[in-house]
């Protein structure tokens, strides 16, 4: 009997893991009837969804990253909220505050909690780095624990809970930068650019008709949320694990198999969580392209975005111009 019913089980994992393939073809096309190209991008903040991390989404204003998460968060039917970080935003201002009321039953004074826009599904931190570490702090002990503390009480968050976190990289003055530690807590840093020409027309032609594109409803918070536990079955190979510990060690200068490359240009590199972070982005990446278990393919197609916020250059590599890219490929070409 629990054989039998181990492979029911089995069987029915299988078919979710079909139906997210054929979801994740659905949410993109959604999300393509506002958002032009960047579908890169797009994919990458759907494997991070799954994955339950975070996102640090770092490019210049204009390049629509509230739409697109505003969009995602529609057609997987989740809370989203909006932060805009400023440098006089205190904590208070993201987890909220208690208020002094009157009870009306009886008629005595108590605190209530007046829950701030941290208790949603979907947030995005707009330009996190513009408010002081003390605020900052609030949201990354809030995305590490998943809950918050006020007082003597804490508060879980809703799951799933989900941070994209955007940094503006040409106004710098007044600018508080990430701590690495801090840093490390996000799964993925996306770099996004400015359009090409063709997708660039697009955009220009839809924005200034009247065309109105609406949204549809493909996952909700309960399919995510199964989704993450499926996905923590499936199979992967010791030799995926190897390799995906193979390239996060690499990065180390002070290994004494790193190549003289990462040691002339490398301070510090990647920790533990990478290799985590490798192997179950890998795991999502071939599941949403139809695949149940990962490759050396799915490592190398998020092995930038998991990395490039975990390897500090050091001053030669940026006299250089030697970019954390420019490291992790070189660190892909040798582990092949």
């Amino acid at each position: 009997m629990s054989f039998l019913k181990g492979k029911n089980n089995l069987m029915n994992d299988l078919e979710k893991l079909k139906k997210l393939e054929e979801a994740r073809d659905k949410i993109l096309a959604n999300v393509r009837k506002k958002i032009i190209g960047q579908q890169e991008i797009i994919e990458e903040l759907l494997i991070a969804i799954f994955a339950g991390g975070h996102v640090l989404l770092t490019g210049v204003p204009g390049l629509a990253k509230t739409l697109m998460i505003t969009t995602l968060s529609e057609t997987m039917d989740l809370n989203f909220k909006r932060i805009q970080f400023t440098p006089d935003l205190m904590p208070s201002d993201i987890i909220g505050t208690e208020i002094l009321e009157n009870n009306r039953t009886t008629g005595e004074k108590e605190l209530k909690f007046i829950k701030g826009p941290i208790f949603s599904n979907i947030i995005l931190a707009d330009e996190i780095n513009r408010t002081p570490p003390k605020t900052q702090s609030a949201l990354l002990q809030a995305m590490q624990e998943k809950e918050v503390s006020v007082g003597n009480t804490t508060f879980k968050l809703a799951e799933p809970f989900f941070v994209m976190a955007t940094r503006n990289p040409i106004e710098l003055e007044g600018t508080y930068p990430l701590p690495e530690a801090q840093l490390d807590r996000f799964i993925f840093n996306l770099m996004i650019d400015y359009p090409d020409y063709e997708s660039e027309l697009e955009i220009v032609e839809k924005t200034t008709s009247e065309t109105v594109s609406k949204v549809e409803k493909v996952l909700d918070a309960q399919d995510i949320i199964e989704t993450r536990e499926i996905i923590r079955k499936i199979p992967v190979t010791k030799a995926i694990i190897e390799y995906a510990v193979k390239i996060v060690r690499a990065t180390r200068p002070e290994e004494k198999s790193a190549s003289k490359f990462i040691k002339d240009s490398v301070s510090w590199g990647a920790g533990p969580r990478a290799g985590q972070n490798l192997v179950t982005g890998a795991k999502i990446n071939a599941v949403l392209n139809g695949r149940k278990t990962p490759d050396y393919d799915d490592i190398n197609r998020i092995a930038k975005p998991v990395l490039r916020h975990r390897i500090i250059p050091n001053f030669r590599a940026e006299a250089e111009g030697i970019s954390t890219d420019i490291i992790i490929e070189a660190i892909l070409k040798e582990a092949r």
